[in-house]
């Protein structure tokens, strides 16, 4: 057994380590100065009990972005610096952020041994490589990311940090299975590296039924595609949807995960998917080569989905809506019903119309899935998800990638169990369109303003705030620009106190709503490495089935321009077009 010491090492603050809701981001550049990941980690130790710390167990893996190798070692010395007991990472440092949340709730180490929280080593969506971005968070003992207590504690530690301990400890091999023991001041300390698919592959054999998707898989009628986007999700793709599911390993695309996600942007969505847009007929140019019934894409960290139909897009608002529709009698794990539903602010109200026909719980919350977290803690939410193409269940506390595509496929078998051996195969559009025939249709897009001066950001905002005042002038300018669009009726700042801890969250997103249901909603968000990224949401209800099948651009057209208009978008950004749509 290898000895090892501990140094403290000294340091000096960095300005700006505030971590977001979903972490510290910034460039590589960053994070490789001497210092900053060591002291963004030890104020993290600091900021948590002792007992989490001296004698506990963490783990440590990521989506395996550039840098991640060296910052896994960095993090293993200082654990052991700090008396943590032992570290679990995923081998070759691998674990997508949905299976590092299984990890923590649902393995058990040989001796017993539990995890109390993980450090999580992403940049979720954003792009990996040497000039691009890199990301570390810290989840909690229940699966789920930090509250906003801790996270505001690491900050004000990493303002004041002078030292940080760390142990003279070789590097571990992260490519083979196995234990590594060193022995220290307070007694061994272990590094185990797992196999990364196999806790999280079991709690999804617990929660779907494997035997009817494999059957839908096995149709010759079902064609099936998914595209990891060189992201951490290939390391779960062959085991789940190959060798579990019987898909044809052909189905799978960049499943290959990648330090620089094979040069591209890894965030699923219609402009940066574009194979699998192209594969699945919604690509620009016609292709002669008929597209697959069901495609999905993940991001970088396997916790965000895109579903895809032949030639036909579900956007996530009507994902998580239709999942929420279905569970209890597609999925086994809801078998016994819902506790209860819950969205993101910005995402569109179609699954408050679910929940209202169906009975159930209802929440609308902030951005950020801790706050989902808090529900389902609670007992009070089994099935969530935002517009940003997240979507998940109280089975873990981050939001789900995979989970969603297996709850789809679920639906998906469970409409065609009498149909795989004769008659007409049920599709995602059928399922779309006859969910909007029930419920209503809610139109709905999103504009995203990337890396804009965060200055001129910031001033939009306020001048968006202001104008709130008065809902006269507000409608003058609306009529202004369409005289077609229905006058709004309320204005505010969305805030949330919630309910299972009484915390207070403010200036979470200015909403402007208008008298037909529709919404207008800016958000600023947090998930770039550089400037600012206005986020514009855009909503109309439609409940006349006969007016249901337009398309969602050409519908929202009238409240776009509104929207562009009201908040001088493009005097303010300088841009005269969103950097993407969806």
């Amino acid at each position: 057994m290898v000895l090892f010491n501990v140094s403290r090492v000294e340091t000096t603050p960095f300005d700006g380590q505030k971590p977001g809701t979903s972490g510290l981001r910034k460039k590589v550049k960053v994070f490789k100065q001497p210092n900053y990941l060591e002291n963004f980690v030890q104020s993290t130790f600091n900021a948590l009990t002792p007992q989490k710390v001296r004698g506990a167990t963490l783990v440590v893996s990521g989506d395996g972005r550039y840098f991640s190798k060296d910052a896994i070692q960095i993090i293993i010395k200082m654990a052991a610096g700090n008396g943590v007991r032992r570290v679990w990472v995923g081998q070759n440092g691998l674990l997508s952020t949905p299976a590092v949340s299984a990890v923590i709730r649902e393995r058990v180490g040989v001796d017993g041994s539990r995890a109390t929280g993980a450090f999580i080593l992403t940049a979720s969506h954003n792009p990996g490589g040497p000039n691009e971005d890199f990301g570390i968070k810290y989840n909690m003992e229940n699966g789920g990311p930090a509250p906003e207590g801790i996270t505001d504690e690491i900050y004000e530690n990493t303002k004041a940090i002078k030292e940080y301990l760390t142990a003279d400890l070789p590097d571990v091999d992260i490519t083979a299975i196995g234990v590594t023991s060193f022995g220290g001041p307070d007694g061994q300390f272990d590094v185990e590296v797992f196999d990364s698919a196999s806790d999280y592959v079991k709690l999804m054999k617990s929660i779907f039924d494997f035997e009817s998707i494999q059957k839908l898989l096995s149709s010759p009628k079902f064609t099936f595609c998914y595209d990891a986007l060189h992201g951490v999700a290939g390391a779960y793709a062959k085991r789940i949807f190959v060798e579990e599911l019987g898909a044809q390993e052909s189905s799978l695309m960049n499943c290959v995960p990648k330090e620089d996600f094979g040069g591209g942007h890894p965030d699923p969505n219609l402009t940066y998917a574009k194979e699998l847009v192209a594969r699945m007929g919604l690509g620009k140019s016609n292709s002669e080569v008929e597209p697959p019934e069901f495609g999905a894409a993940a991001d970088g960290d396997a916790d965000r989905n895109m579903i895809l139909g032949k030639r036909f897009f579900v956007t996530p608002s009507d994902s998580v809506s239709i999942i929420a529709a279905n569970a209890v009698e597609a999925i086994p794990y809801f078998s016994a019903g819902l506790k209860g539903v819950a969205r993101s602010m910005p995402t569109s109200s179609g699954l408050d119309i679910v929940a209202k026909c169906l009975n159930l719980n209802f929440f609308e919350v902030p951005t950020g899935w801790k706050f989902f977290g808090n529900l389902m803690d609670a007992g009070l939410c089994s099935i969530c998800g935002e517009e940003s193409f997240g979507t998940g269940s109280d089975h873990i506390r981050e939001k789900d990638g995979i989970w969603a595509v297996l709850a789809w496929l679920s639906i998906l078998a469970f409409k065609n169990k009498e149909n795989l051996g004769g008659g007409e195969l049920v599709t995602v559009e059928d399922i779309v369109r006859n969910h909007w025939a029930t419920y209503g249709r809610h139109y709905y897009t999103r504009y995203d303003y990337e890396n804009v001066d965060a200055g001129a950001a910031k001033e939009l905002m306020a001048y968006l705030v202001k104008l709130q005042s008065s809902l006269a002038e507000v409608n003058e300018i609306v009529s202004g620009i369409r005289s077609d669009v229905s006058k709004v009726v309320h204005a505010d700042e969305f805030e949330y106190k919630d309910p299972i801890d009484g915390s207070i969250s403010k200036h979470q997103g200015i909403r402007y709503l208008f008298e037909d249901g529709s919404r207008l909603v800016f958000r600023l968000s947090g998930t770039g490495s550089e400037g600012a990224t206005i986020r514009l949401y855009i909503e109309q209800y439609e409940k006349d089935p006969s007016k249901t099948g337009r398309d969602s651009q050409d519908a929202l057209a009238p409240l776009v321009a509104v929207a562009l208009g009201l908040s001088k978008m493009q005097e303010f950004t300088g841009r005269s077009a969103p950097t993407v749509i969806t």
